[in-house]
């Protein structure tokens, strides 16, 4: 395994991830949660778009992201390294700490500092929520992630290898926990104690504040339950999903989600505890 991530060609990352998308999209529609109306096909074109961002912010951050896994492992240096792990205990700490400090702990940020919520909460405006959402992110928000993923490597010591295998399962458990499906709800409950369900991330995804400010973590749920911030809902099709304020159709296009960080708040856009 280690040979294999640390070698795997970009192109056989990408097919395994197109794989994962198109796997889930078609389990959306034998089993989904939601009956959404509109037109599926512009829903996910909107949402492949930025997908591209993505790809061109984490290229254009790439060799400093290797050169910094590859410095950590040259020199010994980071937290994992110092408490003198096995290999297979230094993986399992590093999945942990990359999917920590790399997703719940910037994601946490983004909805309490308001400049970097208006360009995260793009991500909350899609009132579709399916497993393309996980994709929906704006180009301001990847390079958020990027540097947040930097620190998470420069701090807990973790070499490529690593950092491709938790790269490619953390983009695989966004897609999941964003599908619209279906899940018996033992099943769920029974997930969302080790990684996040779809049940549970649902919930972030709700209109209601208190609800939207929860259930952060993308791989592992034991972060939510550890800092407080797990909720859950008893019935998810009670949920209604987006912003108040962006319920308008043009937030459900490419141009108008780009430019919606620099327009004038909304006033009920100012959520509370946000810090200017």
């Amino acid at each position: 395994m280690i040979d294999f991530f640390e070698h795997i060609p970009s192109s056989y990352r990408t097919a395994m991830l197109v794989a994962g998308l198109v796997l889930l999209w078609l389990i959306e529609g034998v089993i989904p949660r939601f009956r959404f109306s509109g037109n599926k096909y512009r829903h996910a074109g909107t949402n492949l778009f930025f997908t591209l961002t993505t790809a061109m912010v984490n290229l254009g951050f790439a060799f400093l992201i290797v050169k910094a896994s590859e410095w950590t492992a040259r020199e010994q240096f980071g937290l994992l390294y110092w408490l003198k792990l096995p290999v297979w205990a230094h993986a399992i700490a590093a999945l942990l700490m990359l999917d920590f400090i790399g997703a719940y702990l910037v994601h946490f940020i983004q909805h309490k500092i308001a400049w970097m919520w208006h360009f995260h909460k793009i991500h909350h405006t899609d009132t579709a929520v399916d497993t393309t959402t996980a994709l929906r992110h704006h180009p301001v928000e990847s390079v958020f992630r990027v540097i947040a993923l930097f620190v998470g490597i420069v701090t807990m010591g973790a070499p490529i290898w690593m950092v491709m295998l938790y790269q490619t399962i953390s983009a695989f458990m966004s897609q999941f926990n964003h599908a619209n499906i279906h899940l018996p709800g033992w099943m769920d409950k029974t997930l969302s104690w080790i990684i996040v369900s779809p049940d549970m991330h649902k919930v972030h995804h709700s209109r209601y504040q208190p609800e939207t400010d929860s259930n952060y973590a993308n791989i592992f749920s034991i972060w939510d339950r550890l800092f407080g911030t797990f909720v859950t809902v008893k019935d998810t099709t009670s949920l209604r999903y987006g912003l108040d304020e962006y319920q308008d159709a043009r937030y459900q296009q490419i141009g108008p989600l780009l430019k919606t960080p620099w327009e004038e708040v909304p006033e009920r856009d100012q959520q509370p505890g946000l810090q200017q």
